[in-house]
């Protein structure tokens, strides 16, 4: 894990104190990261840019706002759905999967995109 990769001021959550390894599962492959950093900046310390994938095309998904405002960091955390990856502090254990492709709440039976 290198230092110039690591998201140590968030502009909501403040400065990331430096403390301990936390290890935590994203779509079944083990990750470590520095307790107190969210699921975002953990992933994308590691190299993981795809967080999700978007709902009626499947194109690739990741951190856009970085600040909990456009949702396009949701993701499965411990069996809840819709977390958002760049608000959310990683824990000791935590079982993260991306969101898969899942039909979209707008079509309709018959719909074309």
């Amino acid at each position: 894990m290198e230092k110039n990769n690591r998201v140590v001021h968030h502009p909501i959550l403040g400065e990331l104190k430096i403390k301990g390894l936390v290890n935590f599962t994203f779509n079944d492959q083990v990750f470590s990261g520095l307790e107190g950093e969210t699921i975002a900046a953990a992933l994308l310390a590691s190299g993981v840019r795809t967080l999700r994938c978007q709902e009626e095309t499947g194109t690739p998904r990741g951190i856009y706002c970085n600040i909990g405002h456009c949702y396009e960091c949701r993701v499965q955390v411990d069996g809840r759905t819709g977390v958002r990856a760049c608000l959310t502090p990683i824990r000791n254990g935590m079982n993260v999967h991306s969101g898969e492709k899942l039909p979209t709440p707008f079509k309709k039976e018959g719909d074309t995109l």
